[in-house]
């Protein structure tokens, strides 16, 4: 049964900080290499000019679907270990709402903006301080939205997973998830051709 490095080999919080830091260190470079730190670059996607962040979004989820399929039919993980978010449809929504509100607006989502931190980006740092203040408005009005967000007024719906819902199993979703994507591939390049990438770093 595979599991995380650290519970093989019982190491030390201290040696977990630094494999932590490795591959942050390289899922920054990462991002910024791919353009991620370049606000107009995110940006630009809402207006179908550059659909980079979607393509590397939906080639991540089939990567990590496809792998948890495989390592689960092998037996290497038991997928009833694994924590899936409870689904809370309203306030889910309204969050997404305002994530994409402020993505469009900002440029940045949290991950993207400390990669613009950490390049020097001036912009990124507003938007820092812009979550930064969201987090403590947040925190002070949580006990009166408590209805909404966690509440009768939520959208509740427990755990649910697709195979789940449609009464399928996971190679079925997967494989429909794979269609989608590549549908999503190719219409992507179609929209960044029909309306000119003119994206620049």
């Amino acid at each position: 049964m595979f599991a995380p490095i650290a519970v093989l080999n019982d190491w030390s919080n201290g040696i977990n900080y630094i494999f932590a830091f490795i591959i942050g260190i390289g899922f920054g470079w990462v991002l910024e290499s791919s353009g991620f730190g370049n606000s107009k670059k995110l940006a630009w996607q809402f207006y179908f000019r550059d659909l980079t962040v979607f393509k590397v979004m939906f080639t991540a989820i089939v990567t990590a679907m496809t792998g948890l399929i495989f390592i689960d039919a092998f037996g290497w993980i038991d997928m009833s270990s694994i924590l899936i978010n409870e689904t809370y449809l309203w306030s889910g929504a309204a969050g997404g709402l305002i994530m994409g509100i402020g993505f469009a607006i900002g440029g940045y989502c949290p991950g993207t903006s400390f990669t613009g931190f950490a390049t020097l980006k001036v912009d990124s740092y507003f938007y820092i301080f812009g979550a930064l203040l969201g987090m403590f408005v947040y925190g002070e009005v949580a006990p009166f939205i408590e209805p909404f967000y966690g509440g009768k007024y939520s959208g509740y719906m427990g755990t649910v997973t697709l195979q789940k819902f449609f009464g399928v199993s996971a190679g079925v979703v997967g494989f429909v998830v794979m269609i989608i994507a590549l549908a999503g591939f190719f219409g992507a390049e179609w929209i960044e051709k029909k309306n000119g990438n003119i994206v620049k770093s």
